[in-house]
């Protein structure tokens, strides 16, 4: 069977009607640039604000017409705010629109309110969920993730990882996973699973050397998806490998997913710590508990004689840990250890479980876990799948 085409997916979209239910939501200029991988297709579809609510039942009708084309695997579709909004739609103050879309408050207006927590959609059985984040690439974040993840695996937990950087995805390659996740009903996601760890990665859905060209909004609909429509079980904590900085994926997962913390890996020299700071004061501003810094890479062990060297400096994320009032989780040392077992696929805490540098981040874990468990989690809203 031939592969489909954008040109056949938006033909497709003119049965489609708009807001003013005249005209076609492609005559009207609302569906974003379509993309299509091995069969599944995303775009979204830009409406107000205000009337995102509403307009629902016409995301629904687009992604369903498109699911019913012949070759077509899957459909994602979303609802985004932005400036080009269709012919009679009202276009949306800075004021109104959407945390995910592109407009942004002008700096004398006063900035949307934040929906109150309970808003937030959870994750049906997953009790809690954590986001690792770092305020730039390159401090091991990822690592970090991984190996806390296992260890709170070790410490007894029911533990699953999302690998939230759509456009570089290392879960698969960390984990040593390959292959593609099944699907239930033709929606729901199986996860991958690799060390008692349940996983899921847009890694598993694209080839490893696609580009992903997405928009944000494409980008954050993708990462939801991922979150809320994978069949996670019965968790006791979700960990959510953030892309590295401050943008709008770390926006969206922390105004919409109702996050027990964050965890902020960052290495000691004062560039990374400079970027750290704005995580914390990211998270802070959209009241996400920041559950404390971890200082990776905090030395250098050598391999042939043992010996401690401070080559990026030595506790900086601890002193800016006390001096701004959040925990400092531990350090971890950089060793050949922790780079020879990322490379393999193995990490480091179910390579060498019983190893120094796996007993500091099961140290780490638990510190986390303490905080997370005595948060008194609300309960999340079922999600009916159409």
């Amino acid at each position: 069977m031939a592969d489909i085409t954008k040109e056949q997916v938006l033909e497709t979209l003119k049965t489609v009607r708009g807001p003013d239910l005249e005209h076609n939501i492609v005559e009207l200029g609302m569906v974003s640039d379509v993309f299509i991988s091995d069969g599944k297709v995303y775009f979204s579809i830009t409406v107000p604000a205000e009337r995102a609510k509403d307009l629902e039942p016409m995301r629904l009708a687009a992604e369903r017409v498109i699911k019913e084309m012949p070759g077509v695997k899957g459909a994602l579709v979303a609802l985004t705010a932005d400036k080009k909004a269709g012919a009679p739609a009202a276009r949306p103050t800075p004021a109104q629109a959407a945390p995910h879309g592109h407009s942004h408050p002008h700096p004398h207006q006063h900035a949307p309110q934040q929906p109150p927590r309970a808003a937030k959609i959870g994750v049906p059985g997953v009790k809690a969920i954590i986001a690792v984040a770092s305020g730039k690439g390159g401090v091991g974040k990822s690592t970090t993730a991984v190996n806390l993840a296992l260890g709170l695996l070790a410490n007894g937990l029911r533990v699953g990882i999302l690998d939230g950087d759509i456009y570089g995805p290392s879960m698969p390659r960390l984990l040593k996973i390959s292959g593609r996740p099944t699907q239930i009903d033709g929606r729901i996601i199986n996860p991958m699973e690799n060390y008692g760890l349940k996983v899921m990665s847009m890694g598993f859905l694209v080839e490893e050397e696609t580009a992903m060209i997405w928009r944000g909004p494409m980008v954050q609909s993708a990462l939801l998806q991922m979150l809320r429509e994978v069949a996670w079980g019965e968790l006791d904590v979700l960990v959510v490998d953030m892309p590295p900085g401050t943008g709008d994926v770390q926006l969206t997962m922390a105004q919409q997913v109702p996050l027990a913390g964050a965890v902020i890996v960052s290495t000691p020299q004062d560039l990374a710590l400079i970027d750290a700071r704005k995580g914390l004061n990211m998270f802070r501003k959209v009241e996400v508990p920041v559950l404390g810094i971890v200082e990776n890479m905090s030395y250098f062990i050598a391999p042939d004689t043992g010996a401690r060297y401070d080559i990026f400096g030595h506790g900086g994320a601890r002193r800016e840990a006390e001096r701004i009032g959040v925990p400092f989780l531990g350090e971890v040392p950089l060793t050949m250890g922790i780079r020879e077992t990322s490379d393999a696929g193995t990490p480091l805490v179910a390579a060498e479980p019983n190893g120094v540098v796996a007993n500091i981040y099961r140290e780490i874990a638990a510190k986390v876990w303490k905080q997370v468990e005595g948060t008194p989690q609300r309960a999340a809203p079922s999600i009916v799948f159409e």
